[in-house]
C-alpha cells in the first residue's frame, strides 16, 4: 500500500504543478498515469511543439515545460506509479481513498485530485481500408520526433492547428511537405493560416485543396497515396509518410464509473469554492473538469491545483491555520532539506 497525502491521477502539467502547490503546505503527492513518462499529452503527443500562453515564457516546448515542472517540484519529493491505469476508488470508514490500478497497486490518501485531463484518447482515423496494415510502416497519428522526416516527403491530413503548426514546422525539416484538406477553409488560428498561405506562395508547402486521401499504396510500407479532389479524376503522390491529424476522441475510461457527477464529459466540480466533486475529498483539476466559464487551458489548471490545494490542507489537517505567504518573502523549504530564499537585505548606515 502506497500511502500518501493527496492521490494525484495524471501526470500531466496540471498534476505536476499540484506537486509544488501541495509541497509549500507540507503535503507529500503521489501520481498515477497510464503513460510511461511523466508529462500527459505534452510529452506523448507533441513534446516538440511549443506552447505561446504559459506566463512568463513567450514560448515553449511542450517536452521543456514538463522538464521544468519536475524540476520544480523535485524538492517535495513526489512518488510515482507510471504505465498504470487508475482503476478503481473506494472509501475507507477513516474517511480516506483507496484507489487501484489496472495492475493491482493499492494507493491511500485523503485527497484524491484528479488531473487525468480528458482522459485518454485515441486518433480519429480516415476511413480508408488499407489503413491498418500501414499503420507504423509510414503512417503515423502524432509527431514524436520531427527529425524522423529530415529529408523525407510528408503528406499531412487535417485542416485544424495540429494540421497546420506541423506543416509549417516540418517545412524546414521535411524534403516536401503535402497539407490536404478536405475544404478551402481551415480552422485553425488565423496567423498560422496566414504563414501556411506565404510558405505555398515561396513554394515550401504543397497545399491540395479541397482534396481527399482515399487511398494507400506500398508494399509493406507507405511509397504513394492516392488523392482525389472534388469533380476530379485521383492523382498519385509519392510519399515516405502519411499523417492524418484528424483530432483526438477524449474517453473517461474507468473514471467514468466512480460515481461522479458528470456534464459534458466532463467531471462537474464547485468552482466557486475549491473544485471539489460530488464526493468529498475527490477533486477535479485541470482540463477533466467542468463548470460554467471553463477554460481548458494549461494557466487555469495550474490556477484551480492552486486553490485546490488550500482546501486539501483543510481536509487534512481539520481545525489547523496555515497563513500563506509569498514565496519570495518565506521562500521555498524542499523535503529534500534544500531552501530557496532571496538573498537577505544588507544592513548598512548612511553617513
Amino acid at each position: 500500500m502506497i500511502k500518501t497525502d493527496i492521490i494525484i491521477i495524471g501526470a500531466g502539467p496540471t498534476g505536476l504543478f499540484t506537486v509544488f502547490e501541495a509541497g509549500l503546505l507540507k503535503l507529500k503527492c503521489h501520481l498515477i498515469d497510464a503513460l510511461p513518462q511523466p508529462g500527459g499529452q505534452c510529452s506523448e503527443l507533441y513534446p516538440k511543439k511549443p506552447i505561446y500562453d504559459i506566463p512568463g515564457f513567450p514560448e515553449i516546448l511542450a517536452g521543456d515545460l514538463t522538464r521544468n515542472l519536475l524540476e520544480q517540484g523535485k524538492q517535495f519529493e513526489p512518488g510515482f506509479t507510471l504505465g498504470e491505469r487508475a482503476d478503481t476508488v473506494e472509501k475507507q470508514e477513516d474517511g480516506t481513498f483507496i484507489v487501484t490500478t489496472n495492475k493491482g497497486t493499492k494507493h491511500q490518501a485523503p485527497v484524491v485530485a484528479i488531473a487525468s485531463g480528458l482522459g485518454s484518447f485515441e486518433p480519429r482515423k480516415p476511413q480508408l481500408e488499407a489503413l491498418a496494415k500501414y499503420e507504423d510502416r509510414g503512417v503515423e497519428y502524432m509527431i514524436k520526433e520531427p527529425e524522423m522526416y529530415r529529408d523525407k516527403n510528408v503528406v499531412i491530413a487535417g485542416g485544424g492547428d495540429s494540421a497546420l503548426d506541423w506543416s509549417i514546422f516540418l517545412a524546414d525539416v521535411a524534403k516536401s511537405v503535402t497539407l490536404i484538406h478536405r475544404r478551402n477553409e481551415f480552422r485553425g488560428h488565423l496567423d498560422s493560416v496566414e504563414k501556411v498561405q506565404e510558405l505555398k506562395n515561396d513554394g515550401k508547402i504543397n497545399l491540395i485543396t479541397p482534396a481527399e486521401v482515399t487511398d494507400i499504396l506500398g508494399d509493406g510500407k507507405v511509397e504513394a497515396l492516392e488523392i482525389t479532389k472534388k469533380d476530379e479524376s485521383p492523382i498519385t503522390l509519392e510519399t515516405d509518410h502519411f499523417i492524418p491529424l484528424f483530432g483526438l476522441s477524449p474517453k473517461l475510461g474507468p473514471i467514468a464509473n466512480w460515481g461522479l457527477e458528470i456534464e459534458k464529459n466532463a467531471i462537474k466540480v464547485n468552482n466557486a469554492l475549491d473544485y471539489q466533486t460530488n464526493i468529498p475529498g475527490i477533486f477535479a483539476i485541470g482540463d477533466g473538469n467542468y463548470y460554467p466559464g471553463k477554460l481548458k487551458l494549461i494557466l487555469c489548471g495550474f490556477h484551480e491545483a492552486t486553490i485546490m490545494c488550500q482546501a486539501a490542507y483543510k481536509i487534512i489537517n481539520p481545525g489547523k491555520k496555515f497563513v500563506l505567504k509569498y514565496t519570495t518573502v518565506s521562500g521555498v523549504n524542499g523535503f529534500d532539506g534544500t531552501r530557496k530564499e532571496a538573498p537577505k537585505a544588507v544592513v548598512q548606515a548612511i553617513n
